[in-house]
C-alpha cells in the first residue's frame, strides 16, 4: 500500500519528537509499504529542524519519504504558533496536487494533534480514491478548553470543534492512542464500529542496542547501594505537569527508609526543585543531567524502582499511555505511578503500585509496601511489566495492528 500520513509535528530520532510517525513509518516500510510523512518544517517539539528553503521539499530517509512544508518559526503557544499552524494547513491545500503526485496514496491519515488537517486529508483521499483515517492523539478542542480555560463559544474553539465533528462524520476509520474515548467520539458523531485503539509503545531496537550511560552516574548509584540504600529514580522532563514538587516533599518524609532518590532530566522547574530540596534540608536526593534516549535502557535497569507522576487533570479520564511508563516497564523494574486516569496500566500489568497524584504521604506509604516485598516479588513485578509491554505496546505489533485496520476499511 501507499500510505500518506499527515502529522504537523513529525520528527525522527536525530531530530527529536514526535517519534510515533517515524516508528510506524519504519515498520510499515519494512513490511513492504510505500510511506510518505507530510510535516511542517518547524515544530517546537523538535531539537533539530529540517533545512527547507522552498515551499515544499521531499526527503528520502530511513526507508521512507518526508514531505516538508515550509512554515515559520515560533516560540510558546501564542500567535506565532497559530500562524505556524495556518501556514502548514495553507501549504497542504496549495501543494495538494504535488503531494498526491509524489505519494499516490491508497490510505491518507490525518494525525496532527489538532483536527484542522482533516479537511485536507479528506480532500486528498477523495481526489486519489484513497481511504481516510483520523488518528487521535489528544482530544481537541477539549484540551485547550480544559487546560487553557477557553470557552466553547471562543471562535478558535468553535473552529476546532467543527473540524473534530467533520472527522468523526467522514473518516473511514478513527484510530485512537487514548483508550477511553468511545463515549466522547460517539457523542460527536462517530459510528462506534469505526473506532480502533492503537496505543503508544516502545521501539525494540533501542533496547537491543543500548548505549552505556555516563560512568559517573552508575558509580553514584552503586555507591548508594554500598551504603545499604535502595535507589529510586524519576527520569524525564522537569515541568509543572510532572508534579515533582510532591516527589521532593516525599523525600523529606523518608528519613526512616533506607532509600536514595535520583531525579534525572531537565526542564523549567529544575532549579525550583533543587531549591526546594535545599530549603527542606533533603540529603537523600541527587539531581543529574539528562542522558540520550539510547542511554535510557541501561540507566533504568540500574535502579531498584522507578517513579512517574502527573498533576491531577480531568482530561486523563480518557486514559493515558506515557512513553516513559513503557520504558520503565521494559526495564523490568517495579513502578510507582502517581496518576489518576481512566485506565491503570500498572495495576493491569501487576508491575507496581498506583497511588493518588501529588500526595507525598501516599508515595512514602507505597515505598514502604514495595520495600517490604522480597527481592523475588519485586523482580516478578518487573518481569510482569516487561512481558505486558512486549505483548501490548511493542511497535512490531502496533504497526501490524494499524495495517490490519487499513486493510479492513
Amino acid at each position: 500500500m501507499n500510505i500518506l500520513l499527515i502529522n504537523h509535528y513529525a520528527g525522527a530520532p536525530d531530530m527529536g519528537m514526535e517519534f510515533r510517525p517515524w516508528y510506524l513509518a519504519r515498520k510499515w516500510s519494512e513490511m513492504g509499504h510505500q510511506v510518505f510523512i507530510v510535516a511542517a518544517s518547524f515544530a517546537h517539539v523538535r531539537k533539530n529542524q529540517p533545512i527547507v528553503h522552498e515551499p515544499i521539499r521531499q526527503e528520502e530517509r530511513d526507508g521512507f519519504t518526508y514531505i516538508w512544508i515550509k512554515t515559520p518559526e515560533y516560540h510558546g503557544n501564542g500567535l506565532g504558533r497559530i500562524r505556524n499552524i495556518y501556514s502548514f494547513l495553507r501549504g497542504l491545500k496549495k501543494q495538494r496536487r504535488r503531494i498526491l503526485s509524489m505519494s499516490k496514496p491508497e490510505i491518507v491519515i490525518a494525525s496532527s494533534t489538532y483536527p484542522l488537517d482533516n479537511y485536507q486529508a479528506k480532500a486528498m483521499a477523495q481526489d486519489s480514491g484513497a481511504k481516510y483515517i483520523y488518528e487521535i492523539h489528544d482530544l481537541w478542542p477539549l484540551s485547550p478548553m480544559e487546560l487553557g480555560g477557553y470557552p466553547s463559544w471562543h471562535p478558535f474553539i468553535m473552529l476546532l470543534q467543527k473540524a473534530e465533528n467533520f472527522a468523526y462524520r467522514h473518516a473511514d476509520a478513527v484510530v485512537s492512542i487514548l483508550p477511553c474515548v468511545k463515549q466522547h467520539v460517539t457523542d460527536h458523531g462517530l459510528m462506534p464500529e469505526k473506532l480502533h485503539l492503537v496505543p503508544n509503545g516502545i521501539w525494540l531496537d533501542d533496547w537491543q542496542n543500548p548505549v552505556s550511560p555516563p560512568p559517573e552516574y552508575l558509580h553514584q548509584i552503586e555507591q548508594k547501594r554500598k551504603e545499604g540504600k535502595s535507589c529510586i529514580a524519576y527520569t524525564g522532563a522537569h515541568g509543572i505537569a510532572n508534579a515533582l514538587h510532591s516527589f521532593i516533599a516525599a523525600t523529606a518524609l523518608s528519613a526512616e527508609l533506607a532509600v536514595h532518590f535520583f531525579l534525572i532530566g531537565d526542564g523549567p522547574e529544575k532549579k525550583l526543585l533543587e531549591q526546594q530540596a535545599q530549603n527542606m534540608n533533603v540529603t537523600n536526593i541527587t539531581f543529574l543531567e539528562p542522558v540520550s534516549k539510547k542511554q535510557i535502557p541501561l540507566l533504568l535497569q540500574s535502579f531498584d524502582a522507578l517513579y512517574l507522576g502527573l498533576k491531577a487533570q480531568s482530561l486523563f479520564r480518557f486514559g493515558i499511555g506515557p512513553n516513559k511508563l513503557f520504558d520503565y516497564m521494559m526495564a523490568a523494574k517495579p513502578v510507582i505511578m502517581a496518576i489518576d486516569a481512566g485506565n491503570d496500566i500498572v495495576t493491569e500489568a501487576a508491575c507496581g503500585l498506583t497511588i493518588p497524584p501529588e500526595n507525598p504521604e501516599a508515595l512514602i506509604d507505597a515505598l514502604r509496601k514495595m520495600l517490604a516485598l522480597s527481592k523475588e516479588e519485586r523482580q516478578q513485578m518487573g518481569e510482569n511489566g516487561k512481558k505486558y509491554v512486549l505483548e501490548h505496546h511493542n511497535y512490531d505489533i502496533l504497526s501490524r495492528k494499524f495495517i490490519q485496520i487499513m486493510k479492513q476499511i
